[in-house]
């Protein structure tokens, strides 16, 4: 579910998209008229570098609390093409799912958890406009990223189905295909407010089946703070 939705996030932007130097045919005009309209952008993003710090919100088990801190860069080389590096560090403890299973049954679930990761995005920002509320303008842009992370995790899948080990997790390592999309709310050229969505797509076994590996989707929220220059 998570894929699909990320996917039709891509498939929309694709279909809706429209540039600065894009031709608007308005059939209520004089049909051998052409109208180019123009979007003036107050905050441009061509040639500047932009940091953030953010706080994640991790959905990777239900059976853990997971947050920590992300640390981005980019780099626009054009107003809607950018690359991006970030890093992820996790902070996961276990949540009361976890304790109810273990009241219940007697037994230790089956956790995975990130620990931390790398990735690198490429950045396609069509979209931009305004919201006036509260007698007060905010701009703001929408972009979308497909990139690579390595990621670093650890599991208890190997020792899970023993009572007398099943606490005890392995450190485990994931390449990762990401999805992304992001909403910048300017504060003004230099500072802006971020809210991230990225869907990490892994190659992961489970307790059932150690030999057989299938397709798992992690959704990080990131909220951030940004700075560019």
């Amino acid at each position: 579910m998570k894929l699909l939705a990320s996917l039709c996030l891509f498939i929309v932007a694709i279909a809706a998209q429209a540039g600065e130097k894009d031709l608007y045919d308005f059939n209520w005009l004089d049909p051998d008229k052409t109208v180019y309209v123009l979007q003036n952008k107050l905050f441009r993003k061509e040639k500047r570098i932009y940091i953030g710090v953010g706080y994640i919100f991790n959905d990777k088990s239900n059976f853990q609390d997971s947050n920590g801190i992300n640390l981005k860069t980019s780099y626009f080389f054009d107003e809607e093409w950018a690359v991006e590096a970030s890093f992820q560090k996790y902070s996961n403890s276990n949540n009361a799912s976890f304790a109810n299973v273990k009241f219940v049954n007697g037994s230790v679930p089956f956790v995975r958890r990130f620990n931390s990761g790398i990735s690198a995005h490429l950045i396609w920002s069509p979209f931009y406009g305004k919201i006036n509320t509260f007698n007060q303008i905010f701009y703001f842009d929408w972009s979308f990223g497909v990139g690579y992370s390595r990621i670093n995790a650890e599991s208890n899948v190997l020792n899970v189905d023993d009572k007398a080990t099943a606490n005890q997790f392995d450190e485990e390592d994931y390449n990762a295909i990401s999805l992304k999309s992001t909403f910048t709310f300017h504060i003004n050229q230099s500072i802006n407010f971020n809210i991230d969505y990225v869907n990490s797509m892994t190659q992961e076994n489970g307790p059932k089946d150690l030999n057989t590996k299938k397709l798992k989707n992690t959704g990080d929220i990131v909220l951030s703070v940004g700075f560019s220059f």
